[in-house]
């Protein structure tokens, strides 16, 4: 049996203000292609950007999954922490009878799909994106400590026969031995990075294969047969190094028999970083690819009139600029005689306190100051 394994599709997703909609249109006939040659796709959460997700966003995911149904695929998916799970799970009663399984919440009991092939079953088990707290109201009695015992508990009160083989879909911020490498794309707060929200991967032992979503950089965690599919696009300029591919993951007839084949993505616009003096960087030879998405690092000390309107006569997408010679003082620095500028926390807080007569809590500071570094405004 073969599995696709995708995640973090965000679909409705905008960068600096650039729609993805085109090229994640793009990208979706791109996975279409390839499901052709697997029995059922894995999708492992965040599969809308936002929680209300723009009207062109859900028509690409009705026209991705009828298609994958007309295809006679089995889809098993789950959501993740930017869906939202009552959103996600409408019609999923409807949907299961065309072969599309939805997880959109958990109800207290882990969803389950047999899969068949000649060699017997293989079980599918559907971990929407759960928090400590929610899992405590459904199982009371459980020891629930953080996130790694919340997963731990709901693994327990499943129904598993550790002699079948298995697949778990999850979309959780799973860790091993070291925290895996993020992209800069993903919404992480500091304190998940820390410990509060890590889950271990050894809850997940008894699985032959399981099937992440959250991290925007494909990789494996722990095992080979667990791992993050990635995001199937860059979504941030920090990804500009970043690989994608798409996990095919094939069972053998044994138990634990899985083998895992990445195939490279293309996507129909790259995004890429270019560096130089502004001059050189507008007199590029035309071989350069001028329909990718750009950010540009200038080099010049000083900053130059209408930079970015120049340099988007040449890259009509480009995305922002940033001025990277360290060694010269910036503007605020020296108006101000040399002496170094407000904090960005200190500028944005004090605008909240004067324009929204309120403060700004740390929560919306760190997502403020998340977007302000994706956008290449701080460092």
């Amino acid at each position: 049996m073969r599995f696709m394994h995708l995640a973090d599709l965000h679909l409705g997703k905008v960068v600096n203000e650039f729609s993805m909609e085109d090229d994640q249109a793009y990208i979706l006939e791109e996975l279409l292609g390839m499901a052709r040659d697997v029995d059922a796709v894995l999708i492992a959460g965040d599969v809308y950007d936002k929680c209300i997700p723009p009207e062109w966003a859900v028509r690409l995911l009705d026209g991705f999954l009828t298609r994958l149904a007309g295809m006679g695929k089995t889809v098993l998916m789950v959501s993740g922490n930017h869906d939202s799970d009552d959103r996600l799970q409408f019609g999923s009663g409807l949907f299961a009878a065309r072969g599309v399984h939805i997880a959109g919440r958990y109800e207290g009991e882990l969803k389950r799909v047999t899969l068949a092939d000649e060699a017997g079953p293989v079980d599918v088990y559907l971990l929407p994106f759960v928090k400590a707290s929610a899992v405590r109201d459904r199982h009371p009695d459980a020891e629930i400590t953080d996130y790694s015992t919340a997963v731990r508990a709901v693994i327990e009160h499943a129904d598993i026969d550790p002699a079948r083989r298995s697949v778990m879909v999850a979309h959780q911020f799973v860790t091993g031995e070291q925290p895996p490498s993020l992209s800069g794309s993903e919404t992480i707060r500091e304190e998940t990075v820390g410990t509060l929200e890590r889950v271990s991967c050894h809850e997940f032992d008894a699985f032959d294969y399981v099937a992440l979503g959250h991290i925007h950089g494909p990789q494996a965690v722990g095992r080979e047969t667990c791992r993050y599919a990635g995001s199937p696009l860059k979504y941030s300029r920090s990804e500009v190094w970043n690989a994608k591919s798409v996990p095919i993951i094939t069972f053998g007839a044994a138990k634990g028999d899985v083998t895992v084949e990445l195939r490279p993505l293309a996507p129909r616009r790259d995004l890429r970083v270019i560096r130089g003096p502004l001059e050189e960087l507008l007199n590029a030879g035309k071989a350069e690819a001028s329909e990718d998405y750009f950010f540009a690092e200038l080099t010049d000390a000083d900053r130059a009139p209408n930079a970015m309107d120049r340099l988007r006569a040449r890259y009509p997408n480009m995305m922002g600029l940033e001025y990277v010679n360290r060694h010269r003082q910036s503007p605020a620095q020296r108006q101000t005689g040399g002496r170094p500028a407000q904090s960005f926390e200190d500028i944005i807080r004090g605008f909240f306190r004067v324009v929204a007569k309120r403060e700004l809590s740390d929560e919306e500071m760190k997502e403020l100051t998340a977007a302000a570094r994706e956008g290449g405004v701080i460092e």
